[in-house]
């Protein structure tokens, strides 16, 4: 709260050609890029607002400008990493989860039990995956870069089929 009054997270759509995002920023960082259609939107846009003691103001800011370019150039396969500030709005345990997600490479893969593995939690694969589910920052915390076993799509904030252009984007670039 700042002056009595909760402090805001800017937020605009992006028009992506897998559907809409809606960006959203706050403290000059990147809080949110997650998918328009989400199933449980509400319940992620009630998490972030009240973790970061904020509420929704439709406006630009100069990191949605940002985010907004690097999103075209990675649609038209002109970026492979970004370098955008990012706040993760959630437990300790998410933020572990979501900072390893920036650290799998473009265009490659990893199994949700692999996951588990590399964060320290190898029987919490269900606790991984909830976490990955719960992430705000689709794309630039690329949570579709994480598969069931055996290669198998689950589970997406956009969608499979999202899921799948996304992955089949970045195998095509590579």
């Amino acid at each position: 709260m700042r002056n009595g009054h909760k402090s805001i997270i800017q937020i605009r759509r992006y028009h992506s050609p897998c559907g809409d995002l809606i960006l959203g920023s706050h403290d000059n960082k990147l809080c949110l890029c997650d998918w328009a259609t989400r199933k449980n939107r509400n319940k992620l846009d009630k998490r972030l607002q009240q973790t970061l003691q904020a509420e929704y103001v439709a406006r630009e800011s100069d990191v949605i400008v940002v985010a907004s370019r690097q999103l075209d150039e990675y649609f038209t396969t002109k970026r492979t990493s970004f370098d955008i500030p990012l706040l993760f709005a959630g437990s300790d345990f998410q933020k572990v989860v979501w900072s390893q997600l920036t650290q799998i490479p473009y265009g490659e893969t990893l199994s949700y039990g692999e996951l588990a593995t590399v964060v320290g939690r190898p029987k919490s694969v269900r606790a991984v995956a909830n976490a990955v589910g719960a992430n705000a920052i689709s794309i630039f915390v690329p949570c579709h870069r994480v598969l069931g076993g055996g290669n198998k799509l689950t589970g997406y904030a956009g969608g499979l089929a999202t899921k799948s252009a996304l992955l089949n984007l970045e195998r095509h670039k590579k």
